[in-house]
């Protein structure tokens, strides 16, 4: 139960280094000592009951630790940060719209998160840090994480775009009803995934609007770089997106084209039969006084006159320009 609990404790040297760390590290951790960074999974016990009474946090920060469900979004609370935050499902079999949340506490000396799915990008960071190689501080820590969070969508909206793109080249081929359902599941990912990304820019907006003493120059030029990242990636999806609904409208209007040149031919068909039927019904009731019953010319000229009512017909249909 432990280790499916503390999925990392890292205690950083200040070098780009850190040590790794025990339940029992985490509990005898000194902010003397140097950074903490403690990785939970918020669904164990353990977890649970850490944060709520060994971690000497305010309550609200407790529960948006422990909350399932989250929104993205950046709250300042005394001297710490408050951060719920998205990124892109790279998990095997994962859909690409479906992101996976991870919620933070930051504070100078140490830095909470808690998941319930993996996410590579902290798993990155972890192992930066573990090599040596990775952020001294707390602030670069977190720059890192949401520079890393921006980065790996890259691939997922270069993948929408790539999906429309070769939407909109078979639609000059084949327009179907098939096709259309996939643009509208794939325009529908989109939504979901600029869901998720919208209110993250803004959470990265907050964090550069607030004066938090302990950022550097160089931490505050990172997030500005990933809001501008970020933003690129929320326009790129709005062009996307515009550009499936644009694709599938105009296969939606082809294949209303296509269902009314079929009716049109139909009904024309039907106009031509509708007195010929007529006639051959009125002249086929079996009673007496049929004209012509005993004529043996009688049928010959019967086809004479339907031949006339269809030549009439033709006649007709091509001066109300329907032929």
């Amino acid at each position: 139960m432990q280790d499916e609990a503390l999925i990392h404790a890292l205690l950083l040297d200040g070098k780009g280094g850190a040590s790794v760390l025990d339940w029992q590290g985490v509990k005898n951790w000194q902010p003397q000592d140097g950074v903490l960074w403690v990785h939970l999974d918020y669904s164990q016990p353990q977890s649970i009951e850490w944060l709520e009474q060994g971690a000497d946090l305010n309550p609200v920060v407790t529960d948006a630790l422990l909350t399932g469900e989250t929104r993205p979004r950046a709250i300042r609370i005394d001297n710490g940060l408050l951060l719920a935050l998205r990124g892109v499902n790279l998990n095997p079999g994962a859909d690409p719209d479906d992101m996976v949340s991870i919620r933070l506490w930051v504070e100078p000396g140490r830095i909470i998160s808690t998941r319930k799915r993996r996410l590579l990008s902290v798993t990155d960071v972890a192992n930066e840090l573990k090599a040596g190689q990775g952020p001294a501080r707390t602030d670069e820590v977190l720059a890192s994480l949401l520079s890393r969070l921006v980065a790996r969508m890259s691939d997922t909206v270069d993948y929408f775009e790539d999906q429309v793109a070769e939407f909109e080249e078979q639609a000059l081929e084949q327009q179907n009803a098939q096709m259309r359902a996939e643009l509208g599941r794939v325009r529908r990912q989109i939504i979901s995934l600029r869901r998720y990304l919208a209110p993250q820019r803004e959470a990265i907006s907050q964090l550069l609007s607030d004066r938090i003493d302990w950022f550097s120059r160089d931490v505050r030029l990172s997030f500005q770089e990933t809001l501008d990242s970020l933003m690129r990636h929320v326009e790129d999806l709005d062009a996307v997106r515009e550009r499936a609904a644009v694709t599938q409208e105009e296969i939606g209007n082809h294949l209303a084209e296509q269902m009314n040149s079929r009716m049109y031919v139909l009904s024309i068909v039907a106009a031509f039969f509708l007195p010929l039927g007529f006639l051959t019904g009125l002249l086929g009731i079996n009673v007496g006084g049929i004209p012509g019953a005993e004529n043996p010319l009688g049928f010959g000229v019967f086809i004479a006159l339907l031949v006339l009512v269809c030549g009439l017909q033709i006649v007709w249909f091509r001066r109300k320009g329907w032929l």
